[in-house]
């Protein structure tokens, strides 16, 4: 009698705890097989703007937690396979070979991923095989909701006041415990791909980053425990989360998140387990905070669809002043621009794969509203290059900047310079990354090209020469 067997296509959801399709094909059938597939057009592709998808940072951290998840599985006397190709293909392939009841899997929302799972769902309803998906990344639910979808406020404010309302986060699912059963079908696992094999380079070791970003389950449960537990940084999180150098400024969940080595769901009630230890306050709550601020970019998507990565943003509305100058870009990409404040955030970035949100913000203000370039080539370049992409935050974000999304305030401006001095008073971030500013005071970090001829001579510092010229005065922040 053949059994009855279920493949689990993890997707963004690299992690066995609170993993609801992993969970339902262990209970719905006799035998599971674990399959990851790097896409080619994923890990080799590029974006409309030539950079490549997916960079040596995202792409380490992918592999590493791949590496994660098969170590964890074999402890389940399971495996995970692995295969580099098109997951519509390669799992309809594979679906025909052990001869599966179901392919089991989470739903992703945006254009690309819901292509590559609608022709999956297509392919395998030739060989009368099906598709079950289920949620993965999000807090809330949408059954959940007060609203229907397509009814979800456009401000954020609104959304938090009546999901908060009404809905409860419902408790994590526990990880498997209990070994897989045994396979009676012979499944070749592949090897897991090195950087090499997607044409990427070696990450170099910074000294100088925030923290070193590996990916896994094992890694993401380490950082919360630690975080929440061992530090109990996340009782001063809402003062501190606008820090620019340093671990612990900030959660730093965002890369576990992307990839789904964490559950939010987790976060949430280990959060709620540490207020009932150590009592409640405002940092506790402003990390559930920003957890909904990442469930309600996902629900814009939702609502929005391809709307969020198109010029005019869910507004529809294009600014004329908006260019595809590439040279702008690159001196915004290279932390070339003059201003010192960017171009130690975009050095970060590049050297990293990370950024602060203050950071992001600003960078993100500055190509758009001050270098009028447009929003799209920033958004790619971040896609290209964060550890912790994630294409609703990303691209809500940046629309929320540019103004064509669903920020209320008709303007949003960031004054570098007033920002520069509020968040770096002293000017450490700015000579973290850009250490031949380091002559100056602090009064003079953030805005060398106001240095007098006799000032230069004086600190030894020649602006064109040891550090660029500004590409406009910062007198134009006047604060």
């Amino acid at each position: 009698m053949q059994q009855k067997r279920a493949i689990v296509w993890f997707r963004q959801d690299l992690r066995l705890h609170d993993n609801e399709a992993l969970t339902d094909a262990l209970k719905s059938a006799e035998e599971v097989i674990p399959v990851y597939i790097f896409d080619e057009r994923t890990f080799g592709g590029r974006t409309r703007f030539g950079f490549p998808k997916t960079g040596s940072f995202r792409a380490q951290f992918i592999i590493d937690a791949i590496q994660d998840l098969r170590t964890r599985l074999q402890k389940l006397n399971s495996d995970l396979i692995v295969r580099v190709g098109k997951p519509e293909e390669v799992l309809f392939e594979l679906a025909g070979q052990v001869k599966s009841s179901w392919v089991l899997c989470n739903r992703e929302r945006t254009k690309e991923e819901v292509e590559v799972q609608d022709a999956l769902e297509q392919n395998l309803w030739s060989i009368g095989q099906e598709v079950r998906f289920f949620r993965g990344k999000m807090l809330y639910y949408t059954a959940d909701l007060p609203f229907p979808i397509h009814h979800t406020p456009d401000t954020f404010t609104q959304f938090r006041k009546e999901v908060e309302r009404f809905v409860q986060v419902r408790a994590p699912l526990p990880a498997p415990s209990a070994p897989f059963n045994d396979l009676t079908v012979r499944v070749d696992p592949g090897d897991i791909p090195s950087l090499a094999d997607f044409g990427l380079s070696q990450c170099a070791i910074e000294d100088k980053a925030a923290i070193p970003f590996k990916g896994g389950e094992t890694e993401g449960l380490k950082r919360l425990k630690y975080y929440i537990w061992e530090t109990k940084a996340i009782q001063t999180y809402k003062q501190t989360r606008n820090e620019l150098l340093g671990g612990d400024y900030s959660s730093k969940f965002s890369a576990w998140l992307s990839q789904g080595c964490l559950s939010p769901k987790l976060i949430y009630h280990e959060i709620k387990r540490f207020e009932e230890v150590e009592g409640a306050n405002d940092s506790t709550y402003w990390l559930f905070f920003e957890l909904m601020w990442r469930d309600f970019f996902r629900f814009m998507a939702k609502k929005h669809g391809n709307k969020i990565f198109l010029k005019g943003g869910i507004q529809g509305e294009i600014a004329d002043v908006w260019k595809d100058d590439q040279v702008l870009l690159q001196k915004w990409i290279d932390g070339e621009t003059g201003v010192p404040f960017i171009d130690a955030n975009m050095k970060e970035l590049k050297r990293t794969g990370f950024m602060s949100n203050r950071g992001r913000q600003n960078v993100a203000s500055f190509l758009v509203k001050d270098l009028q370039v447009n929003w799209q080539m920033g958004a790619d370049y971040f896609e290209s290059v964060l550890v912790d992409y994630d294409p609703c935050s990303n691209y809500g974000n940046w629309n929320y900047i540019a103004g064509v999304g669903s920020d209320p305030r008709e303007n949003r401006y960031f004054n570098i310079i007033t920002q520069a001095k509020r968040y770096d008073p002293q000017g450490a971030f700015v000579k973290h990354w850009l250490p031949v500013l380091e002559v100056l005071p602090p009064t003079k970090v953030h805005q060398p090209d106001l240095l007098t001829g006799s000032e230069q001579e004086d600190w030894h510092l020649q602006i064109g020469l040891d550090y660029p010229k500004a590409i406009f005065s910062t007198s134009k922040w006047a604060s």
